[in-house]
């Protein structure tokens, strides 16, 4: 599950773009933070997806990743145009194909290689479904898991939404903001579809002799839609987005992807993945709930500005800044796998992580205000840097995550768990400590 969002300059207090996106997945699949360059290719050369092999262009863009670590394709990402891109997974009455095809991830990446802009972007993924189709297993345990997608795309320009249904799909230019989850949200009103979309549902019976479309009415599956709790995170995510109107910056955009409703959150409270900021809680309805990586970006004409965790959980994390140029990403360790390695960035980040989940309030308190007293000094001097000087700002953010991550390690694990959780709760996160060979106290 994952939740996306967009606002223009009309709702930003800069006049900017503001783009965010939590990547939600199983909770020991690690998500590599990666830097790709811009490649020229001889001709004729494929590209190795996920599941199958394309045609690849003649030449790619530089791109910016937050990749589940098996996968081919990104989760979310951006690129040297400053074009950026969040997928969402979607259930559908269209058919899955579950052998075959590009994930929703691989459309996601291919779209960044091989555009300069946004439509750009939306034209690419729609070609590729045309031509290749969308399918493949997603999940990286639950091998059963399978679904559609749906995109926020954006540039400094402007943004779509895009939402699929097997080879079909519908588009909106978004006007102010817009928020997507994990369900069709796109209705009566569209700019862009399919040229076969409306005529499918009345043929399928999905649209009954005199009523007027509706894209998520008639192709959302009702079971899978409901039960991913996409419609009360899209409803969330929307009203603070509302209530931050002509305020929304950084620091807010971000406070959206920490969101967790209340502030006494408690991750063992609730049964399903009804929060933004996303922690994982047991086989049934919230194991593929775990934010595992999360990406804000901050779009002008003139600078494009990327804040990335490079870990799970934003709420215990800390966002640092990156920019395309010269040099992109410090040296994050090894590239991270599905089992604890303590020079992995995104895998020293766990056991602070899972330490804080033990009692989440009392432990997270012991050093927010330091982290957020970082972050915001970070993102203040991001905003007045010069261009070459951009890349020591980066180096130095996750110079001092490193180091502070290790001490706020040592200062959560020396908190006695005041309030612990349930004891269901214990014990699915001590089956997945276990099966990644972590040790958390």
């Amino acid at each position: 599950m994952c939740d996306t969002f967009l606002a223009l300059p009309s709702v930003t207090a800069d006049g900017s773009i503001v783009f965010g996106k939590n990547s939600d997945r199983e909770p020991n699949e690690a998500q590599a933070l990666e830097y790709h360059p811009a490649q020229v290719y001889a001709h004729p050369a494929q590209v190795r997806c996920t599941y199958r092999a394309i045609p690849q262009v003649r030449e790619t863009y530089a791109t910016l990743l937050c990749r589940p670590f098996w996968m081919w394709g990104a989760e979310m990402g951006a690129n040297e145009k400053g074009v950026v891109i969040g997928n969402e997974a979607v259930w559908t009455r269209m058919p899955l194909i579950k052998n075959d095809g590009l994930t929703g991830m691989d459309l996601l990446r291919l779209a960044l290689e091989r555009s300069a802009n946004a439509s750009r972007a939306l034209e690419t993924i729609v070609q590729l479904l045309a031509d290749y189709g969308q399918g493949g297993i997603c999940g990286y345990e639950d091998k059963r898991m399978a679904y559609h997608n749906s995109f926020i795309i954006a540039d400094p320009e402007g943004g779509w939404v895009l939402e699929t249904a097997g080879h079909l799909w519908a588009a909106v230019r978004i006007k102010a903001y817009y928020s997507i989850s994990n369900g069709l949200s796109i209705g009566e009103t569209f700019d862009k579809c399919h040229p076969q979309l409306i005529e499918t549902a009345r043929k399928k019976r999905w649209l009954k002799k005199g009523e007027t479309f509706h894209f998520a009415r008639c192709y959302a599956d009702w079971f899978y839609t409901t039960f991913s709790a996409s419609r009360q995170r899209c409803d969330r995510s929307r009203e603070l987005l509302n209530t931050r109107r002509s305020l929304l910056d950084v620091p807010s955009g971000i406070q959206i992807l920490r969101d967790h409703r209340s502030a006494d959150y408690r991750p063992d409270s609730h049964f399903l993945g009804n929060r933004i900021c996303a922690h994982a809680a047991g086989k049934l309805a919230r194991h593929a709930t775990q934010t595992t990586g999360s990406l804000l970006a901050h779009l002008k004409p003139d600078r494009q500005t990327y804040y990335v965790t490079g870990t799970a959980a934003p709420c215990t994390g800390i966002f640092k800044p990156v920019w395309f140029g010269e040099n992109i990403l410090p040296a994050l360790g090894p590239a991270p796998t599905g089992t604890y390695n303590p020079n992995s960035l995104w895998w020293r980040h766990e056991r602070l992580h899972r330490a804080v989940l033990l009692d989440y309030t009392g432990r997270l308190s012991s050093y927010r205000r330091e982290r957020d007293g970082l972050e915001k000094l970070w993102i203040s001097r991001a905003n007045a840097l010069a261009d070459d000087e951009r890349w020591e700002l980066t180096q130095d953010a996750f110079v001092q995550e490193q180091r502070k991550t290790d001490e706020w390690i040592d200062n959560v694990q020396s908190r006695p768990v005041r309030r612990p959780n349930k004891w269901t709760y214990r014990q699915y996160w001590q089956r997945q400590n276990a099966c990644a060979a972590i040790t958390v106290l």
